[in-house]
């Protein structure tokens, strides 16, 4: 099975933006452990922008975009650096793509991804793919990893895209506010009431919440890719998300 497995922020870091040492490794692990059991893998990951607010020890996320991509020009090293790392551990081979909304709209340009793409697939390779924010402004940007996900997975004919975040999946209300919330466990039309569940923006250090997860998820079953997602904090939900166990919200393609 092909599988886009898109980190979040608040999935990789602590609130101070420092890195969340002991869930990367165990992230790292299982998927070095998806890969060996055959799955191919491709991992997007948001954090740049955040690793650099923490390696440059600043107390919380700039507003002003020439900062912004500054920090995601420091962070994305060491974002890089950690993967090569943990996935080197386990014998497998990491290679970076920096993206921006410019090389998925222009035709030659997304062919020449697709060729990139499917050549480090065959090779073994682990591709990690985060949005150019050095470089990407309001004309050419993404927007947010979510929909970069939902881009990646249609562009690359994967089975199935999981977002890991900060919440179990998609709620009947926000159950941070609402006790009463219950999980909607599969999705199988966006229906203007599961549209309308959608509420807010992410985490501080993030720019995602359910309203570019719903995008996403509407890119992914146009195309015919099965979605799910699902809280980061526990990796080895990876296992049984691989297994076709049920797991968080699984909006179907």
């Amino acid at each position: 099975m092909r599988i886009v497995v898109k980190l979040g922020t608040s999935t990789l870091t602590h609130a101070t933006g420092k890195l969340n040492i002991r869930r990367v490794e165990l992230l790292c692990k299982v998927m070095s452990d998806l890969k060996n059991a055959g799955h191919e893998l491709v991992l997007v990951s948001s954090g740049a922008i955040a690793m650099g607010v923490g390696k440059m020890n600043l107390t919380k996320k700039p507003s002003d975009i020439p900062t912004k991509q500054a920090l995601a020009a420091v962070g994305q090293c060491e974002l890089m650096y950690i993967y090569d790392k943990l996935f080197s551990e386990y014998h497998h081979t990491v290679a970076q793509l920096l993206l921006t909304g410019a090389d998925v709209e222009d035709l030659q340009r997304r062919e020449n991804f697709h060729n990139t793409m499917f050549r480090l697939l065959e090779l073994g390779a682990l591709p990690v793919i985060n949005e150019n924010d050095t470089v990407a402004t309001s004309e050419i940007a993404v927007g947010d990893n979510d929909t970069l996900g939902a881009i990646v997975a249609v562009n690359v004919q994967a089975d199935l895209l999981v977002l890991m975040s900060d919440i179990d999946g998609l709620y009947t209300a926000d159950p941070r506010k609402d006790p009463s919330a219950r999980l909607i466990s599969e999705v199988r039309q966006l229906t203007p009431e599961i549209l309308a569940l959608a509420d807010g923006a992410g985490s501080e250090l993030g720019t995602g919440g359910m309203v570019t997860k719903l995008r996403a998820a509407g890119m992914c079953m146009a195309a015919g890719c099965d979605m799910i997602v699902t809280n980061g904090q526990r990796p080895e939900d990876l296992y049984r998300i691989a297994a076709g166990e049920p797991v968080g919200t699984r909006f179907f393609g």
